[in-house]
């Protein structure tokens, strides 16, 4: 048996506002967190002996996981207290750890297929990467590649020098040569321990490492804010493949309307007058309606209300929340047990029609996405007819008062009103493209 290990000790900055009350791997997937999935998968592989890397928030993974015992394996926990990076994660380990061993980051997904495929190489090097290709690879480290042998590793590289768009995909198979090298890095210009500094060391003093290409339709990342929203749309289409129309487990209204393949759970109403186009994913105990749309790709977890004349399109709602009336939400990502007043407005289009971007870790980065609305952290309340623009992030527990339009990030924990009502007027400009 071979044991894994995961790393789950980050704060996710870049899923703010959802990662300041979830740590990333208990960002919901569908009805599940996206640990839960890892899991399954490693266990899938003949994993039965779990080591997980913790600190952020390392109570709620502790207290979802516990021992394992519900997944068939066995589970243990290693805090890092101050968490400097990946590799000062191994270092963590060292003492537990029985190689060869499966490295894991705790925000990636991959299926068991390919973990298949890194074990069946596992005495042959002393490490293999899974590798996947991207449109993308400046966000990522990059593969320098001969044959079938890893020759270097540049982290992040300048647009347009990169060697190659194969990346790593963030899961490793490794002996006891990576307990060494973690020892003799030094701190990077992040001022983190970087597990691929001691990799580059590695295969510098001849250590033979290898990867295995993962196609990038079956591996997923919970990178950025708008990552939720395309991993759930993808695990939303492989559910209900299984299910050619649907299936429905919930009290449905006669009076209302079904379109297409939609999972209604156990104990869900669908109230009279909901249209409900699929595909869409209705959690258990949830309540649409009456007289709701919801659109497809939309997502609604557990215990959620929809309420009357509400619309929802190509949005993920986490569990326990409230829309109880005339709220549209489009293309967002709302989270737990928040409360919108009566008309509140998730913006999902610019006027210009360019792509929306998106504050992460303090900079404005271009999702490439037309249609993108709010990111809506946990215990958020809206007052009545608020307005959210294109890519806004409302932090959690913060409040937002009646009548407000929001055009920025709002901290957490913070209360948002409009004071200014001054209005002015300016000349528009517009090109003809922009005003069909």
């Amino acid at each position: 048996m071979v044991q894994a290990v995961i790393l789950a000790a980050g704060e996710g900055k870049r899923l703010e506002p959802f990662s300041y009350t979830k740590p990333k791997p208990l960002i919901p997937i569908l009805d599940r967190p996206l640990i839960d999935y890892i899991i399954e998968n490693l266990r899938n592989v003949g994993v039965n002996e779990i080591l997980i890397v913790v600190s952020h928030l390392k109570e709620k993974i502790m207290q979802h996981l516990s021992s394992g015992e519900k997944y068939n394996v066995r589970i243990h926990y290693i805090v890092q207290e101050k968490p400097l990076g990946t590799a000062h994660a191994i270092k963590a380990i060292k003492e537990y750890v029985k190689p060869p061993f499966i490295i894991y980051y705790g925000d990636v997904l991959v299926s068991h297929q390919y973990l298949l495929k890194l074990l069946n190489l596992k005495s042959k090097h002393h490490l293999v990467i899974l590798a996947t290709k991207t449109k993308t690879p400046w966000d990522y480290g990059v593969l320098r590649v001969e044959d079938n042998n890893v020759i270097d590793i540049i982290e992040k590289p300048e647009k347009g020098k990169e060697p190659s768009n194969l990346i790593n995909a963030g899961v490793y198979l490794a002996d006891e040569t990576i307990l060494k090298y973690v020892n003799k890095i030094h701190l990077s210009p992040r001022g983190e321990y970087e597990l691929t500094d001691a990799i580059k060391l590695m295969i510098k003093n001849g250590y033979s490492t290898s990867y295995v290409e993962v196609p990038q339709s079956e591996w997923f990342e919970l990178g950025k804010v708008w990552d939720i929203l395309d991993i759930n749309r993808e695990f939303l289409q492989r559910k209900l493949k299984q299910y050619k129309n649907g299936i429905i487990k919930g009290d449905v209204s006669s009076r209302a309307t079904i379109e297409g393949p939609v999972y209604i759970d156990e104990g869900a109403k669908v109230l009279s007058g909901v249209y409900i186009k699929g595909p869409a994913y209705i959690g258990k105990n949830a309540e649409i309606g009456p007289n709701s749309y919801i659109r497809p790709y939309s997502i609604i977890g557990k215990n959620t209300r929809i309420g009357n004349a509400c619309e929802v399109k190509a949005s993920v709602i986490m569990d326990h929340t409230h829309a109880a009336h005339l709220t549209y939400i489009g293309d967002s990502v709302i989270g737990s047990y928040v409360n919108l007043g009566a008309g509140t407005i998730t913006a999902n289009l610019r006027f210009d029609n360019k792509t929306v971007k998106v504050r992460l870790k303090g900079k404005r980065i271009d999702s490439g996405k037309r249609k993108l609305g709010a990111f809506i952290g946990d215990y958020v309340k809206t007052g009545i007819n608020v307005s959210i623009m294109p890519g806004v992030k409302i932090g959690a527990y913060s409040w937002i008062a009646p009548g407000a339009v929001v055009y920025d990030d709002i901290p957490p924990r913070s209360f948002y009103k409009q004071v200014s009502t001054v209005f002015k007027v300016v000349p528009l400009s517009l090109k003809e493209d922009n005003i069909k």
